[in-house]
């Protein structure tokens, strides 16, 4: 055994665990919210082409993608943040605002990374129970964020795993109880498959409040989940400190160009957000129909309660020839996926009523 001695926060971080892959047979994968649709037209052929220079270093910073993005939201480029990932980039702004003594306050269950990236920055990591049908308590978050210590909320919209959206109005509430030192990281990584028409909006929201910051990805509906691209948008003095602690040549070159081709197919990915919408309306009727109760979705995906049998159900799936990703004690989320999972995992749902 090493004598390093390890942080005592790092030891004590609870392991990431990622949906369920597929091995050895045919089986659909609804474990990991990812899209069932290959990159948008055109970007495999011309990520296959830049792998010519697979042998030089990417730019130091993704200053192209930047600037696209800021281009895209109407901002400033410095008010644009591009990282691997937005698991990344969440950690980075924790990064700079947070560490010992300081605390972290999030919604749970929600994203199963909050609780690692707080554990990171030595802060105490602070879950706040979600309200009834899975959403988000803005009231207890603000609460909670009221504590002296607190540096950091984040609130992810829609939720995952449940599925609502946060709404307007109660986010506007929130944000005026809230400290304006508080920094506010809203994770709208699933926004594109918002219909709620109460949603916060939140790239419109950042011009109210200085200490908001918004949180975006590639990987859902652009169907780039293996690019790892995430970004952040915010006021320049907080990018600033984002940029600062960002990982240098982090976005390879090829992730860069499939961003900002995907990122001009405006049309293209919508047509391919309302395939999914759609499905995804299907899978709710479905299961009101046999019996369920689920929230109402506002993601790529769909939450059950089942409690102390999740693991089971999951089991059951599995066996069907369908990877879902349970949450054991407390609920299964079924990513929304090519129609023939959808229909095979809806036959074992009607058997669980």
């Amino acid at each position: 055994m090493a004598k390093v001695p390890i942080r005592p926060s790092v030891a004590a971080l609870p392991a990431y665990r990622a949906g369920a892959r597929a091995q050895g047979r045919l089986v659909y994968k609804l474990s990991s919210n990812e899209s069932p649709y290959p990159p948008l037209p055109g970007v495999m052929a011309a990520v296959a082409d830049s792998m010519v220079d697979l042998n030089r270093y990417p730019p130091m910073a993704p200053d192209d993608l930047v600037a696209a993005l800021a281009c895209f939201h109407d901002l400033e480029p410095g008010q644009v943040a591009v990282g691997a990932g937005s698991v990344a980039i969440l950690g980075h702004a924790l990064t700079v605002v947070a560490t010992d003594s300081d605390r972290v306050v999030y919604p749970w269950r929600s994203f199963e990374a909050y609780p690692i990236m707080a554990g990171i920055t030595g802060a105490e990591s602070v879950p706040v129970p979600l309200g009834p049908g899975g959403r988000t308590d803005l009231d207890a978050l603000a609460a909670a964020a009221a504590v002296p210590g607190t540096r950091a909320v984040l609130i992810c919209s829609p939720n995952n795993p449940t599925g609502p959206a946060v709404h307007q109005d109660e986010f506007d509430q929130f944000m005026a109880a809230t400290p304006d030192d508080v920094l506010v990281i809203l994770d709208e990584a699933y926004v594109e498959f918002v219909t709620d028409r109460d949603a916060v909006a939140g790239i419109a929201a950042l011009a109210n409040y200085p200490n908001l910051v918004v949180a975006r990805t590639f990987s859902k509906a652009y169907g780039l989940a293996g690019s790892r691209v995430g970004y952040l948008l915010g006021r320049s003095s907080v990018i600033e400190a984002v940029r600062a602690v960002t990982t240098p040549f982090s976005v390879p070159v090829m992730a860069e160009l499939a961003a900002v081709m995907s990122l001009g197919l405006q049309a293209e990915m919508r047509e391919r957000v309302e395939e999914v919408i759609q499905r995804r309306s299907f899978m709710f009727h479905a299961l009101r129909a046999e019996g369920w109760d689920p929230p109402e979705p506002q993601g790529n995906f769909l939450w059950l309660d089942l409690g102390a049998d999740s693991l089971s159900f999951a089991d059951a799936c599995k066996r069907a020839g369908v990877l879902v990703r349970p949450f054991p004690d407390q609920g299964v989320r079924v990513s929304v996926g090519e129609q023939e999972g959808v229909e095979r995992f809806l036959e074992v749902a009607a058997t669980w009523v």
